[in-house]
């Protein structure tokens, strides 16, 4: 289950690079808040609790802003290229009991059977749809004991209670294949 992280949110009314540069030397984020019909609203956030909280894939944040508590889950997160800081961010508006369609991380556990086989991740997220306050932080696919041309397919992955699949059922999420040998035969180095 997802946690929620409370974070202060700041009005702004001033807009551009000009600003955003500004703000961001002062160590906050430009992000924008927006949903359920709603006009967005555009805020600034503490650049080191944001980065903290995001973190944690689809992080449930609570925001302050102006004296009242909006939920929200980051829906895009824009990054430095090259030094990775949070350069803008862009937050949907949910409400508990919502049901919001979200990808979350796909982990592996398990040894692949013998034989120098690799494992590839055609799905390194899977899309499901849960209720905003339950987002799973990931899910857990065993690969135990599997051989060259085995699939692991969205079907196949354990979801817990209240998660739905959203993508499709026969969707490849995981695929073993054979290793290379180090040498062809009949072939030298």
């Amino acid at each position: 289950m997802t946690a929620e992280v409370k974070i202060p949110a700041q009005v702004r009314t001033e807009f551009g690079k000009g600003f955003a540069r500004r703000a961001r030397v002062a160590g906050q984020v430009p992000a924008v808040v927006y949903g359920h019909g709603g006009e967005p609203v555009h805020v600034t956030l503490p650049g080191h609790d944001l980065m903290m909280a995001l973190k944690t894939p689809n992080v449930l944040l609570s925001l302050d802003i102006e004296g009242r508590n909006e939920l929200v889950i980051p829906k895009q997160i824009q990054r430095d290229a090259l030094k990775g800081f949070l350069v803008h961010v862009d937050l949907l508006v949910v409400k508990r009991g919502e049901k919001v369609t979200v990808e979350v991380p796909v982990h592996t556990e398990g040894e692949l059977a013998p034989g120098g086989n690799l494992l590839e991740h055609t799905l390194t997220a899977l899309p499901v749809e849960a209720e905003a306050t339950h987002i799973p932080e990931a899910v857990t696919v065993s690969v135990a004991g599997l051989e060259a041309g085995a699939s692991v397919l969205a079907k196949d992955v354990t979801l817990p209670a209240g998660v739905s699949l959203a993508v499709d059922a026969e969707a490849v999420v995981l695929h073993v294949v054979a290793g290379q040998a180090a040498e062809a035969e009949g072939v030298e180095a």
